[in-house]
Formats: structure tokens, C-alpha cells, sequence
């Protein structure tokens, strides 16, 4: 099981990156920048290439409506080209509220899309000349639409890999059968293991079922805060606000997928309460009814015995990569923890 970790998108960025090295030499194996509505991802990931060695790199994720399918391409082989082939693209559908909100693309169709924009960057990076009539994307643009100028091309530069690895966020029913079919890595959010098969195991099998075997096995990343000690158990509680944003507010009534997620992991008087209470303004309250099981067993925070035990569940329900956010006090505590997390997990 690999070892990663997000960084943080809102502050202490070049603070971060510099401890990086220290992380690197402590056996991490990829590190994650997000792109919400934010600073962008992708100069803050070739900053991380220039001051790493080893390390992977991955966006965490780059929202498939904010560039064009192309420019997706362009920029992976890039991030590719600068780390020296250690880039993975992660991509996403985001959400209509961010979308639409503070893009101002129309949310439509997000499985179709993201089925051609993978298509499209893999044609890019080998280098074809680039021709795609798919059903939301045309490159040229047929006749009748633009100048009638445009003519197929390829990229000028030769990419370091024409088989850059892409991630694709996803949870629904539908999402995760099409990333079990054309990704070579799924992310998905709020993971519980114990849960993972019920709510996903279909879905999984159907894609894989129509999976080229030349893509490899399925790389599945999950997600955990991680502290380890017989006195952390308070620190579960910090994940409330955050569960509370997305199952309450990322979305609105009957348009949450995070919520739909939580109803389907069987609670769904909780999931209906928190989106109530946070819709209505009244946060704390909310993030109160997060469910404590959910916090739990989504999280590898307790005592060493504990985090083995979640560690050994991860694993067996097909985790291979384990995105954690150390829970310290200072960098060397977070540094012990990677340490720590990366050693159980060779022995797991």
C-alpha cells in the first residue's frame, strides 16, 4: 500500500513544500494538491516538482469544466515533463455550485465528458493527430462552427509518458463503473471500508468486467486523518465541520452527492438532519449530528493497535494507495507519523 498526502491549498503552501524533502526521505510516495476555488493547482504542483527528487505528484483534483479537454492533456505532459515522469492527472466532475457558481460553465452530462476528456488526453499524449467527434467535444470543430479554419494537430513536444496516469474522483453508482473501466485510479471521499463493497462493489465489478487489461490493475485511493497514540481520540472530532460541509452544504436538496452518499451508507435520518440544520445556518448543530461511526471508522486515528486494525480493514477491502493528513503539533511529529503509518503499512 502507498503512502500519500494532501496539501494544503489555503496558506502555509511554501512552508509545506520545503518540508517535503523531509516527508520524501520518510518514505512518502505521492503528495496531492487540490483545486477548488482556490489558488490553482497546477503552478503550485511545478513548484513541488523543482523542490522534490522521488516523490509523486498528483492533482487532487482539476475539475474537468475549467480547461478544455486539451489543455488537460497539454498541462499533465507538462507537470510530466518538469517532475520527470512522476505527474498523475487527477480529474473530477466538482459539483454545479462550484461550476456553475464560480466558472460559470453549465454543470451537463459529467460521465460523458470526463469519458471523452480521458480519451482525448491519452490521444494527445501519444502524440496522434488530433481528430475526436464525440458526443460534447469536437477537435476540429465540424463545419459550420468557428472560421472552418482549424485542422488536426498533434502536440509539438514528445511527452516523457504517452500513458500518464489519470484518476478520476468519483462516488456515484454510474461514476465509479465508468473510472473502474478507463482510469487507472479512483478516488473517492468519506471511504469506509467496511461499507466499500455494499455501496460500490457492483459498480466496481461492472466496470472492471469491461476494463482493458492493458490499464493495469485499478489503483484505489483512500482517504484518512491520521494520528496515532492512546490519547488522540479527541482529535476524531475535528473531521465534523468538514463532513458537515459537504454531507450538509455542497449541494442543494436532492442535489448532494455527499449526501446521497451518506444516506447510502445507511444513515439516512442523519444525512437529512445535517443538511436541514446547515442549509438553515446553523453549522455546529450540524456538524453535532455527524455520525460518530462515520468519523471513526473513515479515519486512522487511535491507539498503535487501533490504526493497525483500520490499517489491515483499508487493505482488505482493495485500498492500494493511503492519502493521510498527520494530526501534530509540529513538523516532526507529522514527520513520525508518516514514519510510523508507512512502516504498518509494509507489515499489514
Amino acid at each position: 500500500m502507498r503512502i500519500g498526502m494532501a496539501l494544503n491549498y489555503s496558506g502555509g503552501f511554501k512552508e509545506t513544500v520545503a518540508e517535503l524533502a523531509d516527508y520524501e526521505k520518510a518514505g512518502l510516495d505521492i503528495v496531492y494538491v487540490a483545486e477548488a476555488y482556490s489558488f490553482d493547482a497546477v503552478s503550485q504542483l511545478g513548484y513541488i516538482a523543482a523542490k522534490t527528487e522521488r516523490v509523486e505528484i498528483a492533482s487532487g483534483i482539476l475539475p474537468i469544466y475549467s480547461r478544455t479537454p486539451t489543455l488537460l492533456a497539454m498541462t499533465a505532459a507538462g507537470l510530466d515533463f518538469v517532475s520527470e515522469g512522476r505527474f498523475t492527472l487527477g480529474i473530477g466532475a466538482s459539483g454545479p455550485q462550484v461550476i456553475e457558481g464560480f466558472h460559470g460553465v453549465p454543470y451537463h452530462a459529467p460521465l460523458g465528458r470526463t469519458r471523452e476528456v480521458v480519451e482525448i488526453c491519452r490521444k494527445v499524449w501519444k502524440r496522434e493527430r488530433l481528430q475526436h467527434e464525440g458526443r460534447y467535444y469536437a477537435m476540429p470543430l465540424p463545419e459550420g462552427q468557428g472560421t472552418g479554419l482549424g485542422k488536426p494537430l498533434k502536440i509539438i513536444n514528445h511527452p516523457v509518458r504517452e500513458d500518464i496516469p489519470i484518476l478520476v474522483a468519483a462516488i456515484g453508482p454510474k461514476n465509479v463503473e465508468m473510472t473502474a473501466e478507463i482510469a487507472n485510479a479512483w478516488e473517492p471521499i468519506f471511504y469506509l471500508p467496511e461499507k466499500a463493497a455494499d455501496v460500490w462493489g457492483a459498480s466496481l465489478a461492472a466496470g472492471k468486467a469491461k476494463r482493458d487489461p492493458s490499464l493495469g490493475e485499478l489503483d484505489i485511493v483512500g482517504q484518512a486523518p491520521l494520528a496515532i497514540g492512546d490519547d488522540v481520540q479527541g482529535f476524531l472530532e475535528f473531521g465534523r465541520p468538514m463532513a458537515a460541509l459537504y454531507i450538509g452544504g455542497m449541494g442543494a436538496k436532492g442535489k448532494n452527492f455527499y449526501n446521497d452518499l451518506c444516506r447510502r451508507y445507511g444513515w439516512e435520518k442523519e444525512a437529512e438532519e445535517i443538511q436541514d440544520l446547515y442549509l438553515a445556518g446553523k453549522k455546529d448543530e450540524a456538524a453535532a449530528k455527524v455520525p460518530y461511526e462515520l468519523l471513526e471508522k473513515m479515519s486512522l486515528i487511535g491507539s498503535e493497535g487501533h490504526v493497525r486494525e483500520r490499517l489491515a480493514a483499508m487493505k482488505a477491502s482493495g485500498v492500494t494507495t493511503l492519502n493521510v493528513s498527520p494530526i501534530a503539533g509540529d513538523h516532526k511529529a507529522r514527520l513520525a507519523l508518516i514514519e510510523k503509518i508507512k512502516e504498518m503499512a509494509e507489515d499489514v
